[in-house]
């Protein structure tokens, strides 16, 4: 669901960004705190929810194309889908799933981690994100599989602060350090994503295109704070400030598909956080996206998703945990 009680200037800024993270947020998150001597290697499987890793000390992370890059001290990486990766003390070393290393568990979804060998000790803060969109929404969708900041505390000052608060909540086991944590974590997801657009890391095609491309950021922001408007070509090119053909030439060269497409997307997944979380009747759905009928808006459904709303209605979006593994 989108966020609409901020208050956050227009889509019709120039802050892009700050609208686009509007329809960004929390639903849940695991932390934890790893103190790992080396060797060791952790395998990370692919999980629905999204994972952060702040690197105090030096690792390396066995990206998914296979390869082995060098992690130092205040590196993090975010990992907005969740996809399989690994973290170790040098390349190649023996990996293993976190659970099978000693883990405690502080509190509701806070948890220490401590094992390998007799080696040199590296501090890792880790998460499990679950965002408010699911990972094949558009917006996420559109971010790398890796999002990689070289040292971050030089960019983000207030990181180190931020992590200290977060690691005093693990020790502390006071009440309410789950709700605090995630409220902590949220800040350092904006936090990463802001760093990373700021600072060029990734290429200049996809999201990071859109939110550079001020006008095209803002015809992005505008449909994600609004999916159940009338928009049409017309009126997305008005908000870009150009004709119809030359904005969908445009948008299409930027975001990768057409705006048609890219609406239906935006809009399809929506219906489903509606089937599903907030249990919204089909009819109901069909009728706010300004479907005709309900057996036109189902035919959509299933094109983007997949499957039938039906197939949604009332279902249970699925938790996240550190230890479990997909």
């Amino acid at each position: 669901m989108l966020d609409r009680s901020s208050k956050f200037p227009t889509a019709t800024t120039d802050d892009s960004l700050t609208e686009m993270l509007r329809g960004l947020r929390l639903d849940g998150v695991d932390y934890g705190r790893c103190e790992l001597a080396a060797p060791w290697g952790i395998r990370f499987l692919a999980q629905e929810a999204a994972r952060f890793h702040f690197i105090c000390g030096t690792c390396w992370l066995r990206a998914p194309d296979g390869e082995w890059i060098e992690l130092k001290r205040g590196d993090a990486v975010l990992l907005p889908r969740g996809i399989e990766h690994a973290l170790a003390s040098a390349p190649g070393e023996p990996l293993s799933p976190l659970e099978t290393y000693s883990v405690r568990e502080v509190c509701h979804c806070v948890y220490d981690v401590w094992g390998g060998g007799r080696g040199e000790t590296t501090i890792l803060f880790c998460g499990s994100l679950k965002f408010n969109l699911d990972a094949m929404h558009p917006l996420l969708r559109l971010m790398p599989d890796v999002m990689r900041i070289d040292a971050l505390t030089a960019s983000e000052p207030a990181i180190p602060h931020l992590l200290e608060a977060m690691a005093r909540e693990v020790g502390a086991s006071r009440v309410g350090s789950g709700g605090v944590l995630a409220r902590l974590a949220d800040v350092l997801a904006a936090l990463i994503i802001r760093s990373w657009v700021e600072h060029g890391c990734g290429d200049t095609s996809g999201w990071m295109a859109a939110v550079r491309h001020p006008a095209i950021g803002r015809v992005i922001a505008a449909i994600h704070l609004d999916p159940e408007k009338n928009w049409t070509v017309d009126t997305l090119a008005r908000v870009m400030g150009a004709s119809r053909s030359g904005f969908a030439q445009q948008f299409h060269s930027v975001v990768g598909e057409t705006p048609a497409r890219y609406l239906t997307q935006v809009r399809m997944h929506q219906a489903r956080q509606w089937l599903s979380r907030d249990r919204m009747r089909i009819s109901i759905v069909a009728r706010r996206l300004g479907y005709d009928s309900e057996a036109a808006f189902s035919r959509a459904f299933k094109r983007v998703i997949g499957a039938p709303p039906s197939h949604y209605r009332g279902a249970e979006e699925p938790g996240i945990g550190i230890r479990s593994e997909k």
